[in-house]
């Protein structure tokens, strides 16, 4: 008997730094990767119809994240932004983006991964504890999907 589980896993690592470049938090933190996100995936192996995940975004909810997710709790108005690159490597993906001073300041609980630049499918959800991104700070984000 044939006994193949394939699963999609990931985690983010947030790296929060003030205006000089200082490391103020950097913490690793797993995610769920939505049905909808699954779908998707397995849509892009039929055709290359579904437009590939592009976006970040970040939030301030603190309900646990759940399968049926299509977006985050609470948005950070504005906080949606472009994934500054993609890299590749053995069964994983790895999705970089950096939130600006200025893009995304609060108390940040909560990250997306998305297709669009409004709307679109939600891949990934997580939240943790609270980081609270002043005005002036950047916050890097490097989110690793795994398929094994």
């Amino acid at each position: 008997m044939i006994n193949d589980n394939l699963k999609a896993l990931g985690e983010l690592r947030l790296v929060l730094r003030n205006e000089k470049g200082e490391v103020k938090k950097d913490i690793t933190v797993p995610n769920i990767i939505t049905t909808a996100g699954k779908t998707h995936i397995a849509s892009r192996m039929q055709n290359a119809s579904a437009t590939a995940m592009s976006h970040m975004e970040l939030g301030t909810g603190t309900t646990s994240p759940a399968a049926g997710n299509t977006t985050l709790e609470t948005i950070i108005g504005s906080s949606r932004t472009a994934l500054a690159s993609w890299t590749a490597s053995t069964n994983t993906i790895t999705a970089a983006c950096t939130f600006a001073a200025g893009t995304g300041t609060g108390a940040v609980t909560e990250a997306g991964i998305l297709n669009a630049s409004s709307s679109g499918t939600l891949l990934a959800r997580t939240t943790f504890s609270v980081i609270n991104k002043a005005a002036a700070d950047s916050l890097t984000v490097s989110w690793t999907i795994t398929i094994s």
